[in-house]
């Protein structure tokens, strides 16, 4: 039965069927050749009652943010204060790269807006600064997945509503990885560049005058992340209720800075809804599936043979490392997620590993998808925006940056306060 599901699975997905179809249609294979009732029935049922989740509301409010704060243009105007503020390290607007990303990160959510975003402005100073481009394409796929660990995250709350984790906890336990992430990544390319002086590319240089200038153009995003974030911890709003102050937030600013129109507006409302569509047709698929292996007993038979193993806490994380890497090569991170927690998170916990500690672990690694072959989103992301050259400089650049993920998920190991200093100290 699991080697059927798996290998339906693996046939669908090599159709380029999309990911949400494919779960669904799986469900729906399955469904008359493993159960004497017909499941297929409650499909409606499950659709409804999947997104009437409340904190789902916050995943379209949360992709409108990102949306509306790209196209009012602060992206571009945030990336060329960083770049003077970071210019001097070495490795140039690499670490603007991973600079801007962060901070995008702190009001977007999403890893593909991220990486678009802050590319789209990027990608030009390749050849006009003399980088390495490689390393460079490298560090705007690693920059982008930092939009699903630092809170607002879309995929943080999706792991929230699989298992029933506090939202607001998990935020907290992604701020200090997410910030560690980026300095991880920068320390890379510093390393990179003093190995090889030539990719760092040439020097720009900025007076003190200039750069305290530019702090204004730092402002916008900051002050979404701060009242986003902020109201949550103040106990003033919700999750979704903080990402609807984020767009009014977005809104104004845009407002004050003469870039909102009702053409703005309808491209990002039409954006936010192609979005949105894509993840719930997942999210719907992916309830569908779910309720089919359990109904069917899949989940009971995978459930049973993995703690059949009898491995030790510490050997389990290593297997469920593993698992994650593996399928990552093979499979879009949202569907990911939202297959595989229902059957992972019970067993990591009955082994007495904390829920949210866990949540960062699995985001981590869904981050490390992102940017491994063949199907990682953001290289193909960061791609898509060059005007020519090959997929394999933007895998070869990515490599360095995965090992640092690796840094980051021993650290997390060993070091389970990283992510719960913070939820422990606002309980």
């Amino acid at each position: 039965m699991v080697a059927t599901a798996l290998i339906l699975l693996l046939v669908l997905i090599g159709l380029s069927i999309p990911v949400g179809a494919a779960l669904g249609v799986l469900g729906l294979v399955l469904d008359p050749l493993y159960s004497m009732l017909p499941l297929t029935r409650a499909i409606g049922e499950l659709a409804w009652s999947t997104n009437n989740e409340f904190l789902m509301v916050a995943v379209p409010l949360f992709i409108l943010l990102g949306e509306v704060l790209l196209r009012a243009g602060f992206a571009e105007r945030m990336y060329g204060a960083m770049s003077l503020w970071l210019s001097w390290l070495p490795g140039g607007l690499m670490h603007a790269n991973i600079g801007a990303s962060t901070l995008f990160s702190a009001t977007s959510g999403s890893s593909v807006a991220t990486a678009a975003t802050v590319g789209t402005v990027a990608i030009p100073q390749i050849k006009r600064y003399g980088y390495n481009e490689p390393l460079f394409l490298g560090s705007l796929a690693a920059g982008g997945t930092l939009g699903i660990l630092i809170p607002p995250s879309i995929n943080l709350v999706i792991y929230g509503v699989l298992t029933n984790s506090s939202v607001p906890k998990l935020y907290l336990a992604g701020i200090i990885p997410g910030f560690m992430m980026a300095g991880l990544f920068m320390l890379v390319i510093v390393v990179s560049c003093i190995a090889k002086p030539s990719w760092g590319g040439h020097k720009i240089h900025a007076t003190w005058s200039e750069r305290f200038r530019s702090l204004v153009h730092l402002g916008p995003p900051l002050g979404i992340f701060f009242l986003v974030v902020g109201s949550i911890y103040a106990g003033l709003a919700t999750p979704t209720e903080a990402a609807a102050l984020g767009v009014l937030g977005a809104l104004i600013l845009a407002a004050w800075f003469r870039r909102l129109t009702w053409t703005m507006l309808r491209e990002s409302v039409e954006g936010t809804m192609r979005s949105t569509a894509m993840i719930m047709l997942i999210v719907i698929g992916a309830a569908f599936l779910n309720f089919i292996m359990s109904a069917t007993g899949l989940t009971d038979a995978i459930t049973g043979s993995i703690t059949g193993l009898g491995l030790s806490p510490g050997w389990m994380l290593v297997i469920i490392i593993i698992f994650y890497l593996v399928l990552g090569c093979f499979m879009e991170t949202l569907s990911m997620m939202i297959t595989t927690i229902p059957i992972v998170a019970p067993i990591m916990l009955a082994l007495g590993y904390d829920p949210i500690w866990l949540g960062i672990i699995i985001i981590v690694l869904v981050e490390a998808a992102l940017i491994t072959p063949p199907v990682g989103l953001n290289l193909f992301v960061v791609q898509s925006l060059r005007k020519s050259g090959s997929m394999g400089a933007v895998i070869t650049g990515a490599l360095p940056f995965v090992v640092a993920m690796f840094i980051l998920l021993a650290l997390l190991s060993f070091f389970p306060g990283l992510a719960l200093w913070l939820p422990s100290v606002f309980s």
